[in-house]
């Protein structure tokens, strides 16, 4: 039984670790004014025929602090990109030369700079959400060995741990969107 309890323990660490994962990279597409490569993660252009990264495609690269440079690895690729860009729809417009394209990123402005926060908090919150589901997931679990007969003292002390990394986690989710916020919003 305590070996189950343990192992209920370090997996609901480990999925609650992920979730923190997942919201460190999703922040790193939200843009805070300087030009991050990471923004245009996720993007899929059509390779003949097959959803393909656009990392996995072109060179993307920074060429100063408001400009991103997208170089296709071949040259009949630019127009996919193009549209796959545009399609993505992450404010930028495609400034496409027949050899690269040109991402100017404009400067924010206080309405989107709040925009931006408010999307971040945004998805804060649905990381907040998703470990509060692995701590409900891992309290059903700590409840059914506590039927199979696990001491009623064992279950209440596993389920306080359980609280435990919630908290600490949730406490690390504030930290990440709140970090985020100032950077978004400094000028």
């Amino acid at each position: 039984m305590q070996d189950d309890l343990t192992l209920i323990i370090e997996d609901t660490s480990a999925t609650m670790r992920k979730a923190i994962g997942h919201l460190e990279q999703e922040l790193t597409k939200i843009r805070a004014g300087k030009a991050n490569p990471q923004i245009l993660d996720g993007i899929m252009v059509d390779y003949y025929g097959a959803p393909t990264a656009l990392a996995q495609v072109a060179n993307i690269t920074v060429a100063d602090a408001r400009t991103l440079t997208v170089q296709p690895w071949e040259r009949n690729m630019l127009q996919p990109i193009e549209r796959a860009i545009i399609a993505s729809n992450i404010g930028i417009n495609p400034q496409n030369d027949g050899i690269i394209i040109r991402l100017f990123l404009p400067p924010l402005t206080e309405e989107r700079r709040k925009e931006f926060v408010k999307r971040a908090l945004g998805e804060g919150e649905q990381a907040k959400v998703s470990i509060r589901n692995i701590r409900r997931d891992a309290i059903e679990s700590i409840k059914k060995l506590q039927k199979e007969g696990l001491s009623e003292d064992s279950a209440k002390d596993a389920e306080a741990d359980v609280q435990g990394l919630t908290n600490k986690f949730i406490e690390m989710v504030d930290k990440h969107t709140a970090q985020k916020e100032k950077e978004i919003m400094v000028i």
